[in-house]
């Protein structure tokens, strides 16, 4: 089955475990078309480079997925419906990556030279 990786970016006022329970709610829609979600990594409230929908910041939340390519058509289109979701992007890859994603390697170096 082909695989996708997927971010979206939630509006801001969300508190973190609603944008969590979101990417939950597009996982569960994921599995009822026969598609599977791998790996979720919520990466936090970001600084947006630019103004979206008149938000300067946004939750960012990342995820694999496995699946048709109507998994991913679907998951677009409840995305669009959905008002709390300010952007998204959906890119095939032939592989998924073996542990954390960049961002959250990053996050993790910066958190241990703080301490």
């Amino acid at each position: 089955m082909p695989r996708y990786e997927h971010t979206f970016i939630a509006r801001p006022d969300l508190t973190p475990q609603q944008a969590q329970g979101l990417a939950e709610q597009l996982g569960r829609a994921v599995a009822e078309l026969g598609g599977q979600i791998g790996k979720v990594e919520y990466w936090g409230l970001k600084t947006l480079a630019y103004r979206i929908k008149k938000h300067r910041k946004g939750h960012y939340v990342h995820f694999e997925v496995e699946g048709p390519a109507k998994v991913v058509d679907e998951l677009e289109r409840l995305e669009r419906i959905n008002e709390d979701v300010l952007r998204f992007l959906t890119v095939k890859v032939e592989r998924f990556e073996e542990g954390p994603s960049a961002v959250m390697q990053a996050r993790s170096g910066r958190d241990e030279r703080r301490r």
